[in-house]
């Protein structure tokens, strides 16, 4: 015989006060906790929402009230690529950043390996000048400089005044490596010597793998220091358009657009998102450099 058996329906248990308490209790906490976070959070992020939507107005509607672009002008980004000079700023700005940033990390890691696993008279001193060339600002020998490079050098009106001197290395990023370095075993050094490695080799075989770290942090500063100057290009570049970068030739297309401040807000979105995609993809690697510098020395 088949039997039938009838399906009860499942009560659901009741939330006793207490629990519910407890919940709310919970909430209110991560909220108290998080609030600080979260405040800060949308104090940086709104700036680069505010941009990018006003970005995606039309002219008449930049100006107004109204918070969400109708309809949505993708077309402004066609604009301003198209504007006569956009793609050369784009392309002078990747030569200085990025050649420069190769240039900073070739040249400043020997030194900053000199002075970490070195020892010789004089590396206590060598580090102070490091770090008393870190504390003078450029705008004080920007004079003397500027003369040697236009006047003895014919190089005015171009990027290379920018990019040459970092194949000299570079006062922060020879100390920040240094930092990282030092916290680098010196028996894995020793090591390497012992098994017939020369200093060079050492440097490329052990020393360079352990400090990608480090490398990237300085990488990452480097670049976006090169990206963002301003300063440097307005000295040496100015009068010649075709050695514009961005971040001067955004201050160019903001004065012919003055009224058009959602062209503006697109070219400012163009300029930052490089910027903001290699420090997304590269965090990980920028944040364990910072943190692991300085830990030791």
């Amino acid at each position: 015989m088949t039997q039938v058996l009838e399906r009860r329906p499942v009560r659901a248990t009741p939330v006793s006060p207490a629990a519910r308490t407890a919940r709310r209790r919970a909430l209110l906490e991560w909220i108290g906790v998080h609030s600080l976070g979260v405040a800060a959070t949308l104090f940086f992020v709104l700036p680069f929402v505010f941009v990018f939507l006003t970005s995606l107005m039309s002219d008449a509607q930049a100006l107004s009230r109204d918070l969400l672009p109708h309809p949505w002008e993708w077309g402004n980004y066609a604009k301003v690529f198209h504007t006569p000079g956009f793609l050369t700023w784009w392309r002078n700005t990747l030569l200085y950043a990025g050649l420069g940033t190769v240039l900073t990390v070739l040249s400043s890691l020997p030194v900053a390996y000199a002075l970490a696993k070195f020892r010789f008279r004089g590396r206590n001193l060598s580090l102070m000048l490091v770090i008393s060339m870190m504390m003078l600002p450029p705008q004080v020998i920007i004079i003397p400089m500027y003369l040697f490079w236009a006047k003895q050098l014919g190089l005015s009106g171009t990027l290379w005044p920018l990019i040459v001197p970092m194949a000299f290395g570079d006062a922060f990023s020879v100390f920040l490596l240094r930092q990282f370095l030092m916290t680098i075993p010196d028996e894995y050094v020793d090591a390497a010597k012992v098994d017939g490695c020369g200093d060079l080799r050492t440097l490329l075989r052990v020393v360079v793998p352990m400090a990608r770290p480090g490398i990237a942090a300085v990488a990452l500063f480097q670049f976006f220091y090169a990206w963002n100057d301003y300063f440097g290009p307005q000295i040496y570049a100015s009068e010649n358009p075709g050695a514009w970068t961005l971040s001067y030739g955004l201050e160019s297309f903001k004065g012919a657009h003055h009224t058009d401040w959602n062209l503006t807000m697109t070219a400012t979105v163009l300029v930052m998102a490089p910027v903001i995609l290699v420090f997304f993809f590269a965090q990980k690697a920028f944040v364990e450099g910072v943190t692991l510098t300085g830990v030791k020395g």
